[in-house]
């Protein structure tokens, strides 16, 4: 028996797709929603400050492409579920969320900040278990849909001093990622994601300040921090039916940050 053809769909990949992108006002969030609104996909910019939000919508529109605003704290769980519903309400389906949204921060594990860790929990992680509890009925109505997740090397593969709630949540996040991918494959809802490495965001300020960019740049093998397209062209492909048996996985996009031993190799 022959081999079925291979087929390659030609022109954007994501046309009449509804989207969320969460966290969408800077950096990864940003560039995610540009990317896949120039993919075709009517964009939601969902993100807790209005100003940087709406620059990246009328980025979009721009462009030429599909978006909207909508600003909420991914830190209320009613909003999260009342944003996900009046999305699939107004534009009859709901394809692809991108969790992208999180809190960053940085304190000794010995030093109690109830505070600090409490936002990054509901944020980082339990965003993550409400935006699927509330995609996941309209994604199911309309054959499938796609769970992506932004998460981190830093806690899955490696972590730094003071980043001990931070890496926990990230670890969190990709434990979620493998569990949610078991549950809904039968629905057709793959869930995914991608952990950054150095990515020359607004996060990576006070780094930069203290360090340059061409120090850090020197210990990543490809010589240089990722820019946030990097990343959004790897959602892309976790967006796109080309990515249809893909599911419980994370892609690291690290300009191979992570291959090393040791950085001295480097010296």
């Amino acid at each position: 028996m022959p081999e079925k053809p291979i087929t390659h769909r030609a022109g954007p990949r994501l046309t009449g797709k509804i989207a969320i992108v969460t966290g969408g006002g800077k950096g990864i969030g940003s560039a995610t929603a540009q990317v896949l609104a120039a993919e075709g996909a009517h964009v939601v910019v969902a993100t807790r400050t209005e100003g940087p939000g709406q620059e990246t919508v009328d980025a979009i529109k721009a462009a030429g492409n599909s978006g909207e605003l909508l600003v909420i704290d991914m830190a209320d769980k009613d909003a999260v579920f009342a944003m996900v519903d009046s999305v699939a309400a107004k534009h009859g389906r709901l394809d692809i969320v991108v969790h992208n949204a999180a809190v960053m921060g940085r304190h000794p594990v010995t030093e109690r900040d109830d505070t600090l860790l409490d936002a990054m929990l509901a944020v980082n992680v339990k965003g993550c278990f409400w935006l699927s509890a509330a995609a996941t009925p309209h994604m199911k109505a309309g054959g499938g849909g796609r769970l992506l997740i932004t998460s981190s090397v830093t806690g899955p593969r490696v972590t730094m001093p003071g980043s001990g709630a931070y890496s926990a949540s990230k670890g969190a996040v990709n434990g979620f990622i493998k569990a949610a991918a078991l549950e809904l494959a039968e629905f057709g809802i793959t869930v995914n994601g991608v952990e950054p490495g150095y990515i020359d965001t607004p996060g990576l300020t006070r780094m930069k300040t203290r360090y340059g960019a061409d120090r850090i740049g020197h210990f990543i093998p490809y010589g240089a921090l990722g820019d946030p397209a990097d990343v959004a062209h790897a959602f892309l492909f976790l967006a796109s039916d080309e990515a249809k048996f893909v599911t419980g996985q994370t892609i690291i996009v690290d300009g191979g940050a992570m291959l090393a031993e040791s950085p001295v190799w480097k010296e």
